[in-house]
């Protein structure tokens, strides 16, 4: 079935340090680099992009950063390796939202923390809900 695929952009005050984040949390691998824009890949297809909040020639200002980020947007990344990338977000000092725990609905383990610029993640485990090759 094609697309659609998604590649989600969120704003960062700082795209290096955000980058650097995602990568050691997912092990995502910079497919750009650079302050103002990254594109962050898993096996070399964009998984998410990283932007800063000034305007540039092809957009005004894409944010404004003194509002609170990500209000009613949660990144939710499911994982094969639950217990790994909760150590790893606990290593990198991310503030856990949620303690790691079974969400009852999605059938699934979940934790739930914060990124550098505070949008809400949400690290979880494999779900009966995606077919598995």
């Amino acid at each position: 079935m094609a697309g659609p695929w998604q590649q989600t952009m969120i704003i960062c005050s700082d795209v290096e340090a955000s980058s650097s984040f995602y990568c050691q949390l997912f092990g995502f691998e910079s497919g750009h680099g650079g302050e103002e824009y990254e594109q962050l890949l898993l096996d070399g297809e964009i998984v998410m992009q990283l932007h800063d909040d000034k305007p540039d020639d092809a957009h005004s200002a894409l944010a404004d950063l003194s509002a609170p980020v990500g209000n009613g947007v949660l990144l939710w990344f499911e994982v094969e390796d639950f217990g790994a990338v909760v150590e790893r977000a606990r290593a990198l000092d991310a503030p856990i939202d949620r303690d790691p725990h079974i969400n009852p609905n999605a059938k699934q383990q979940e934790c739930w923390i914060l990124d550098p610029d505070g949008y809400r993640i949400v690290i979880a485990g494999p779900s009966e809900y995606r077919p598995r090759n």
